[in-house]
């Protein structure tokens, strides 16, 4: 009896291993062809970013790899009549289900945190290199089709030597108190300041042309863009999707405070309105720049809210769809590898998924709880308690 266990853990984890390995694989290709695509990365860009692909690879593969071991173990179990033979030596089934579910709830411990490390630190990464590669996704470009345009700046090109631009024209956007500009050159070149995080434009033979002033012509000049603004990536340092679990008590006091200082400006702006008697100022059409903001700041504070359960009720799918695949596949008594696991997956594609999106977007508009982002995992939780009953009594 003692053995049981062990060789339901033994043959789960054969079947897992195979499995994660292979989705892994697979995911990390499509994510990564996609960036290259994309961003038009080059080959060395491509191998920096699949250390930071990994963790995201791996929580789409966990719950998969977890219910297709679950359910073919299981099946083959019960089409060669094993689950039978150990009901008719007096041995409850649950002596068969419990490895799986404490390798599952171990899983999804593993992937709650491999979520949390996904969308922070591998995502954050993930950008970094793309904007690191800046100069080399434009050179790709200006090479192909002489032209180049991010949310900063642009570059037309007569033909690309190496590095050498031959007859650029250069045109950059205005930022703050930075008048828009453009530059003609005999050339110019690009490079990746990583210490100083902006992209450099060296340009020699320049003739520069600023709004409001003299056109001037230099014979060097360098002008330095913000590698974000240059690669029109956003920040996301402060977004509830990519902010690590620990930091999220610290953002969500932090969006309270906008959140108050918003309302306080509001009011301070009425008051002094009703002070003047400027009742215009009082008009709804004065008030909903503000109104607008305020709500944001609400829904940004209602996401805060909604991540925490939301990575757990997405780590802890591997436990719920083991739940339904592990008894689901003793009772269907199929052998075939296919039919089992399909059988067991159709119910978890028409009931988790749509009640997990629905939460979801409940939750981060306000309109419901955070935790309704459980309501998916409890209906299956209670669903295979179920199965596990019929399992055990019939």
């Amino acid at each position: 009896m003692r053995l049981l266990p062990r060789y339901v853990l033994f043959e789960l984890v054969k079947v897992f291993t195979v499995t994660v390995t292979s989705l892994t694989t697979l995911m990390m290709i499509v994510v990564v062809a996609k960036e290259a695509v994309e961003q038009g990365l080059g080959l060395i860009h491509i191998l920096r970013m699949i250390p930071y692909v990994l963790p995201n690879a791996l929580v789409f593969a966990l719950p998969g790899s977890t219910l297709f071991a679950a359910s073919i173990v299981y099946g083959r179990m019960s089409g060669a009549n094993e689950v039978v033979a150990v009901k008719s030596l007096g041995i409850s089934p649950m002596t068969l289900l419990w490895p799986a579910f404490t390798f599952a709830f171990l899983l999804s411990l593993a992937c709650v945190w491999l979520n949390d490390v996904a969308v922070s630190w591998g995502f954050n990464n993930m950008q970094r290199v793309a904007i690191e590669a800046i100069d080399d996704i434009a050179y790709s470009m200006l090479r192909t089709q002489k032209s180049f345009t991010s949310k900063r700046f642009s570059i037309n090109v007569r033909h690309v030597e190496g590095r050498r631009l031959i007859k650029p024209t250069i045109s950059v956007a205005e930022s703050g108190s930075a008048p828009a500009m453009t530059i003609t050159a005999q050339e110019a070149e690009l490079r990746t300041d990583t210490e100083e995080n902006v992209l450099v434009l060296s340009c020699r033979n320049a003739i520069v042309h600023t709004v409001g002033q003299t056109a001037m012509h230099l014979d060097e000049i360098e002008h330095g863009i913000p590698l974000r603004d240059a690669s029109g990536k956003q920040e996301t340092k402060h977004h509830p999707a990519h902010v690590p679990l620990a930091d999220v008590p610290g953002e969500v006091k932090r969006q309270k405070l906008l959140i108050a200082e918003a309302r306080q400006e509001m009011s301070a702006q009425a008051a002094y309105a009703l002070l003047t008697g400027d009742f215009a100022e009082l008009a709804d059409s004065h008030w909903e720049t503000e109104r607008l903001n305020l709500e944001f700041q609400e829904m940004q504070l209602s996401r805060f809210y909604t991540e925490p359960p939301r990575r757990w009720a997405n780590g802890f799918s591997c436990l719920c769809f083991v739940l339904i695949g592990a008894p689901m596949a003793i009772r269907l008594r199929n052998s075939d590898v296919f039919t089992t696991f399909f059988a067991c997956f159709l119910p978890i594609l028409v009931v988790y998924y749509p009640l997990l999106i629905w939460g979801v977007d409940q939750a981060k508009d306000g309109a419901l709880t955070p935790y309704a982002v459980w309501l998916g995992n409890i209906i299956l939780a209670l669903w295979g308690v179920w199965l596990m009953r019929r399992v055990i009594r019939f």
